[in-house]
């Protein structure tokens, strides 16, 4: 779920106070203008590279970066429903200077090549569903088969340790069946504010998710929770019954979407706390 209104609230907002107009606060978020994340002291220096990636279906266009020597644990993360833009990419960078060898992918090469988002983050919805649309359970599989083989492949990734994913938005499900269509390679899974985790199908990515041998994280935003109130309880109940370690939280007073730095509803200190349980999830299951 990717919530329009939260959207049109805060360009209204912006606007009544006279701080921007409608033009200059889509340009501002597309331009990715809000995005300063933090950085550590101790980050390590890294390699980065734009990569093609040969999938069933054709070749998908991703961002690879990882530290500048030695291996570390691979990292697949799949983007919101946004895609792969600067935000990601600086996530990303993020991530691997703390010690992982990180790709983050355009879900939506086999119709466009990144952006696929006119503006960004301030992009209409509408404009961004058709894309959505195009993918489904099998693209999940597929692709998650497809880009961690790819990984595996990468003399940074160390193959002694299990591969992590995580996933926004739209992200989340997939970084879910990820863990299903190679559980004996991933050993940790995030999702923040994913939307569509649990539903009533017997392909729900819960119950895909329950099938592997991974542990999870899921950072569930306020709004969300109040839409679906019995999803944490159920992905709690799976869980538990699977005998898989999982971390299921609602962020109070976060709003679909909260993580990314350039999105409009970012919540600096809970996207902060959702990013340091990230990294005691990885630091236990990547061991």
């Amino acid at each position: 779920m990717c919530d329009q209104d939260h959207f049109e609230n805060d360009r209204q907002e912006y606007e009544h106070r006279g701080l921007v107009t409608r033009k200059q606060f889509g340009m501002l978020l597309g331009a990715g203008m809000a995005m300063m994340l933090p950085r550590d002291a101790s980050a390590l220096a890294v390699t980065e590279s734009d990569v093609n990636i040969t999938t069933p279906d054709g070749t998908a266009d991703a961002y690879f970066v990882h530290p500048a020597s030695g291996t570390a644990p691979g990292v697949l993360m799949w983007p919101d429903i946004f895609g792969l833009r600067p935000a990601f990419r600086q996530m990303a960078r993020r991530l691997a200077e703390s010690g992982y060898s990180v790709l983050v992918v355009n879900p939506f090469y086999r119709t466009k090549k990144a952006p696929t988002a006119s503006q960004g983050a301030a992009t209409p919805i509408q404009e961004v569903m058709p894309l959505a649309r195009t993918l489904n359970e099998t693209t999940h599989m597929t692709d998650a088969k497809a880009f961690v083989a790819w990984l595996d492949q990468q003399p940074s990734v160390a193959k002694d340790r299990k591969v992590g994913t995580q996933g926004y938005c739209m992200g989340g499900p997939m970084a879910f069946r990820t863990a299903a269509a190679v559980p004996d390679r991933v050993g940790g899974v995030a999702s923040f504010h994913g939307g569509g985790l649990v539903t009533k199908n017997s392909d729900s990515p819960h119950l895909q998710a329950a099938q592997s041998h991974a542990q999870f994280l899921v950072a569930i935003a306020e709004n969300d929770d109040q839409r679906s109130p019995t999803d944490k309880d159920v992905m709690r109940e799976t869980f538990a019954k699977a005998n898989l370690p999982a971390e299921i939280e609602v962020y109070t007073g976060c709003a679909h979407g909260w993580c990314p730095p350039d999105s409009h509803v970012y919540n600096e200190p809970s996207a902060e706390k959702a990013w340091s349980r990230l990294l005691v999830l990885y630091g236990k299951a990547l061991a």
